[in-house]
């Protein structure tokens, strides 16, 4: 399947320039909100308008939660820079009006997409959450367990910062940092994340795994393709 993964927007609307039809997976890394400049109302309404384009392609497009998009969803917790309290209401209702086209992560097969990433410490940290044996379905892959656990209460695991990012522990799968992913690759997975801001995309490998960082959008318009 042919993808196509769009990195933290911050209220841009670059992505108005791909054509869609050209794909079969159009994955937005999350961050739709937050930039330091952009006015209010162009931020809004460049969050409508990517929910509309879920809509009316609700198989095609998936929609990925990142840092800046949950602490208005689940205002007042989760707060981090950038947050707009003269927006915080409206975004709030409009992320709560369509919480169901929104996801954690997405995968296919080998592949994981997130807006952070995942490493293996916390993985196995996420794991031995007791609400694990109640979600858990022998069919689930890792991306069906973050989005079923955010659905609980106990998806403050998904959203702590760690200590790269002023936060303690490891951070979570909107959370964490490049230097965390980097020393502690999700082993046998190859990640797609955001994030982490970098000049271009760039590419850190292990054995069987590696983590692919898109996040350039402040820097250059470049969407990632790939092939899984």
């Amino acid at each position: 399947m042919k993808h196509i993964v769009i990195g933290d927007l911050h209220g841009k609307n670059c992505w108005r320039d791909i054509d869609i039809d050209a794909f079969d997976k159009v994955i937005f890394l999350g961050d739709y909100v937050d930039h330091w400049t952009l006015p209010d109302a162009e931020i809004f309404r460049n969050l409508n308008e990517i929910i509309e384009l879920k809509i009316a392609n609700r198989e095609k497009v998936e929609l990925l939660l990142g840092n800046h998009d949950v602490q208005y969803l689940y205002y007042p917790n989760y707060l981090c820079s950038g947050f707009r309290p003269g927006m915080q209401r409206l975004l709030t209702a409009q992320f709560n009006a369509n919480r169901q086209l929104f996801k954690i992560a997405y995968q296919k097969g080998k592949y994981l997409f997130s807006h952070a990433g995942v490493t293996n410490q916390w993985y196995q940290q996420f794991l031995q959450l007791p609400l694990i044996r109640e979600i858990q379905d022998e069919n689930d892959n890792i991306a069906d367990l973050l989005n079923k656990a955010d659905q609980t209460s106990q998806r403050w695991l998904l959203h702590r910062a760690g200590k790269a990012r002023g936060g303690e522990g490891t951070g979570g799968v909107t959370w964490a940092d490049a230097s965390e992913l980097i020393a502690d690759m999700l082993k046998g997975f190859h990640q797609v994340v955001g994030h982490t801001i970098t000049t271009q995309v760039e590419i850190a490998n292990g054995l069987n795994e590696s983590v692919t960082f898109i996040d350039v959008l402040d820097y250059m318009t470049y969407f990632y393709e790939i092939d899984c």
